[in-house]
């Protein structure tokens, strides 16, 4: 049966999410979605006169072949398809699954393996840098477990937020990027520990309002590399190469993680932030405010957009907003500053700007939840 929601959501990711052009190609790579969403894709990327290619592929099979893959047979596939995405105008990653801790157990080096001869070279760095690419989750029952939902209920929720009025908060989301653009310091207050001080001087600031991601809403930069001091507690879980960890902490010292402890997963850390010497430091600082995403699921796509929420990210600095950084890892980690989360501040050059997830100064109060909302 067609579902009319699919077909709207593909016109805005050819149209909004990645405005194709006449005769530019795309790469649609489809991870466990339904045949119809692809297709609806293929036809919207059509309609707008573009080339479609599409990549089929399976999370478990994925983890078969990582699990137990060579180096060398890393290095062919990320050759083929570093090749594909070279040619490539724009790329739509949909991404489903079934079991979001599917890469668990895999060993550890094989999957530093494939972060770095595979993921680095052929998305890091090509597709981030050179296509104008969205990616998006696709609702799934182990999805809407997570969020504590029926399937049918997340289903509603999943098209009600990929599919509101980007184009409304791309304009609200503005005026955050010109304060994010002439600030020097940020101090950031929250539950825990959070305590946490740096500057983001002459790093631009980007606005994500369903260019990059679906759903979207966040306005990111980076910190200076080494102007970190403090430390933050993040209250959002996290899955991370296939492991989930819980409320972890970090204390940085002139922008290095000299510290970490989680509740749980803690005997993840070492190993993730040993990664490289660019895993212990900070390529990303963004504050999130998607007015559906309410709650964390343990997606990252979803929980990196929380209203009220920010984020800050050991590892791999995006060239738009470059602080330097390079590693092979880059892990968002989230901490949510509304009441019912512990509360907290964001202060930039000594003045509040969000309260308790709240936007307080008069430019960004479009940016709240309840002006985001659609009619």
């Amino acid at each position: 049966m067609h579902d009319p929601r699919m077909t709207e959501l593909a016109g805005l990711l050819a149209s909004h999410s990645t405005s194709l052009q006449p005769g530019e190609h795309v790469l649609i790579e489809a991870f466990d979605i339904p045949e119809a969403m692809v297709i609806e894709l293929i036809k919207a990327c059509r309609e707008r006169g573009a080339h479609p290619h599409v990549a089929l592929r399976c999370n478990r099979v994925l983890r078969s072949l990582v699990e137990g893959g060579s180096d060398a047979q890393f290095d062919v596939m990320a050759a083929g398809d570093l090749d594909r995405m070279q040619r490539m105008d724009a790329y739509i990653g949909l991404r489903g699954g079934f079991n979001i801790n599917e890469m668990a157990g895999v060993p550890g080096d094989r999957m530093k393996a494939w972060g770095s001869r595979y993921m680095k070279p052929v998305h890091l760095q090509e597709r981030v840098n050179h296509t104008k690419w969205c990616v998006l989750r696709w609702p799934t029952p182990s999805m809407a477990q997570l969020a504590q939902s029926s399937t049918a209920e997340f289903e509603d929720f999943y098209f009600n937020v990929c599919t509101l009025d980007y184009a409304a908060m791309a304009d609200a989301a503005s005026v955050l990027v010109e304060r994010m653009n002439r600030t020097d310091r940020v101090h950031l207050v929250g539950p825990g520990d959070t305590d946490l001080q740096f500057s983001i001087k002459d790093i631009p600031a980007v606005a994500c309002t369903g260019s990059h991601n679906i759903p979207d809403g966040e306005c990111f930069t980076a910190p200076v590399r080494d102007s970190i001091n403090g430390v933050i507690q993040y209250n959002t879980p996290s899955v991370y190469q296939g492991q989930s960890v819980h409320s972890v902490r970090l204390e940085f010292k002139d922008g290095r993680i000299i510290g970490h402890d989680a509740e749980s997963g803690a005997e993840q850390l070492s190993g993730i932030f040993d990664t490289d010497d660019g895993a212990r430091y900070v390529g990303e600082f963004a504050i999130g405010f998607n007015p559906h995403v309410r709650e964390p699921m343990m997606d990252i796509l979803f929980d990196e957009k929380i209203a009220g929420s920010l984020h800050f990210t050991p590892g791999q600095a995006y060239e738009d907003a470059d602080n330097g950084n390079r590693s092979d890892i880059h892990w968002d980690l989230v901490l949510i500053q509304r009441p019912e989360y512990g509360g907290g501040r964001i202060v930039f050059d000594g003045e509040v700007i969000r309260e308790d997830g709240e936007f307080v100064v008069d430019d960004l109060l479009p940016l709240n939840a309840a002006n985001l909302v659609n009619p």
